[in-house]
């Protein structure tokens, strides 16, 4: 394993195994690609330590198959890892025109869930795809979602995936990748594609 040495030392009185092993609030956001497949590879490590996975969809559509849920949900299944469950909470994606309050209503019963989840320890790590979206939207109440995260109790972490990203979460956070789009294939004409997209 990588033996990396901190930049800084907190003088927080825990000792380095404490200090390594604490819940990590992470944050993928920024215009680019990949925001989600990133959470979705954190959630590939998670399985393969054993660890209980919960995804939560906050934006794409129900209806949509998505590969990295049928691989997760194959993984989970195998008896080899850790368990995946998979949540659908939204009913399409963020640029198509929806029934916002009906989108709403499901973000706010999604978040209700999370909530719900972490009080109860069910997962070690809970990946909640787009889920900066309804905070950027003010469907869900941003100060509430750090206060929720600062005090979870046990060893849980969680990613957060979605553009603009709310700054008071960006402070909260332990880890924030910001991804840039340097180029991408729909600047020139081009949709997504099967086994790119998903």
């Amino acid at each position: 394993m990588p033996q990396g040495q901190p930049s800084a030392v907190p003088d927080d009185g825990l000792t380095t195994r404490q200090r390594r092993n604490r819940p990590l609030t992470i944050v993928h956001t920024g215009v680019g690609k990949g925001k989600s497949t990133a959470a979705f590879g954190l959630a590939l490590r998670a399985w393969n330590q054993g660890w209980p996975v919960g995804v939560f969809q906050f934006v794409k559509s129900a209806k949509w198959k998505v590969g990295e849920e049928r691989a997760l949900r194959v993984l989970g299944d195998s008896g080899e890892g850790g368990t995946v469950a998979w949540h659908k909470m939204g009913e399409g994606w963020s640029w198509v025109q929806r029934s916002m309050e009906s989108s709403e209503d499901a973000a706010r019963e999604g978040w209700e869930q999370v909530k719900r989840d972490l009080a109860a320890e069910t997962y070690r790590l809970y990946v909640l795809d787009e889920f900066a979206y309804p905070m950027h939207w003010g469907w869900v109440d941003t100060d509430e979602v750090v206060a929720v995260l600062r005090d979870r109790p046990g060893t849980q972490h969680v990613v957060i995936t979605g553009r603009n990203a709310p700054p008071a979460l960006v402070d909260a956070a332990d880890l924030v990748t910001d991804m840039s789009k340097v180029k991408h294939p729909m600047d020139a004409g081009q949709k997504g594609q099967r086994g790119i997209e998903w």
